[in-house]
């Protein structure tokens, strides 16, 4: 057996870039910028007003003072005229501010009678008017590689750009295995199970922005495998679920094998999810999962997505492990790296993180209940209540 670590490195390795497109602004949301985007104006593009007011001469701005109002500017329609002194400017938030005004009086500190308004006892103390550019300058750069937020698209679309170029999206033929398997929308046999693990590997592929493809499940027999496999055909990346363990019907490196696998490893030191296996098949990297459901999903988080990432040119390595306080005690570890399905919740310094009691690879219960994987170390040391501890958060799209 490898280390989790080797193996990440050798998943990383199979991991190739895949292209790049440009598309429209508003199909980019969520994914990977590659080239980074250069604002073509000034945010805001004049000195704006903050507030619905009176835009009037810094001078003027004084209680119980009487104006004249000359005009007005809703947002979208400059006024082309300039304040003078004892004039003031009906005006609304997001409007050009013109020239000889120094600040906006909110409406709530005036009083209007015509075209004549008095200044409140008591005036709210902001000048209440943006500066051209205060959000950023023309040129101004959002830096690639990263994902686009839904904040990211708004940005890049204030800065005036209508198309950016993303990364292609990753394509990903996801392939359980097994005779005691069936879909979803079939009837079960009493000794059959329902096909899972394919169901949220496929979520997790397009959470990473990738594309995903549920391919026949394969038979506990070379002919069904080899068929499924070929299926695959166009893939950046098969996943296989099961069939990568020793029983006399697990099939999966075999046959990988005989159509031209090159196998990177088999077998890593963690648990849940020791029979994991990678390597190439023609243009495609494979990457072998185990079949139990946890055991899946897990080794999904820890290897499946930093390769998604790696294809789309995000930033490399391990997913980024936080701190917690443990919430109880526990035992020392043994030899391989233990991920525990946790329940993570705020703490004062560091959260506080509590394994559930049951750990059985086979629990999707509570892997749907956990919002984070406890990490132990191999050997890792009895630990107390109150330790510091790393762990990984399981919510889609973090580090």
């Amino acid at each position: 057996m490898i280390s989790v670590e080797e193996a990440l490195a050798s998943c990383l390795a199979l991991a190739r870039p895949v292209g790049r497109e440009t598309v429209r602004l508003a199909e980019a949301g969520g994914r990977v910028l590659v080239t980074s985007v250069t604002a073509r104006r000034d945010q805001p593009p004049f000195a704006a007003s903050a507030m619905d007011g009176y835009a009037l001469a810094e001078a003027d701005r004084t209680p119980g003072a009487k104006l004249r109002v000359v005009a007005e500017a809703p947002a979208g329609r400059a006024w082309a005229g300039r304040i003078r002194p004892g004039e003031a400017l009906r005006i609304f938030t997001g409007a050009p501010v013109p020239e000889g005004a120094g600040c906006v009086v909110i409406q709530e500190d005036v009083t209007r009678d015509g075209d004549v308004i008095t200044l409140g006892a008591q005036l709210d103390g902001g000048v209440n008017i943006r500066p051209a550019g205060a959000d950023f300058r023309r040129g101004a750069v959002l830096e690639a590689p990263r994902r686009l937020s839904p904040a990211d698209v708004a940005l890049i679309a204030a800065m005036n750009v209508p198309e950016v170029t993303v990364s292609g999206r990753p394509e990903v033929a996801l392939i359980a295995t097994g005779d005691e398997l069936v879909s979803p929308d079939e009837d079960p046999r009493p000794d059959q199970i329902v096909a899972s693990n394919s169901y949220g590997l496929k979520a997790m592929v397009e959470a990473e922005g990738a594309r995903a493809r549920l391919l026949p499940i394969a038979r506990d027999s070379r002919d069904s495998l080899e068929q499924v496999l070929r299926l695959a055909e166009g893939a950046d990346l098969i996943v296989t679920i099961g069939g990568a363990s020793v029983g006399d019907h697990d099939l999966v490196g075999e046959v990988a094998a005989a159509m031209g696998l090159e196998r990177a490893f088999y077998k890593v030191a963690m648990r849940p999810g020791k029979p994991l296996m990678a390597g190439r098949i023609g243009v495609a990297a494979l990457l072998g999962l185990p079949g139990n459901p946890v055991s899946a999903m897990v080794c999904g988080h820890l290897f499946l997505v930093p390769m998604l990432r790696a294809m789309t040119g995000l930033p490399t390595g391990a997913r980024r492990r936080l701190k917690a306080r443990l919430g109880c005690d526990l035992p020392g570890n043994g030899p391989r790296a233990h991920y525990l399905r946790s329940d993570l919740v705020p703490g004062n310094d560091f959260p506080e993180i509590t394994p559930y009691g049951s750990q059985d690879s086979s629990l999707l219960t509570v892997l749907s209940q956990a919002n984070a994987l406890l990490v132990r170390p191999p050997h890792d040391g009895p630990r107390q209540v109150g330790e510091v501890v790393e762990y990984l958060p399981l919510a889609p799209g973090l580090p």
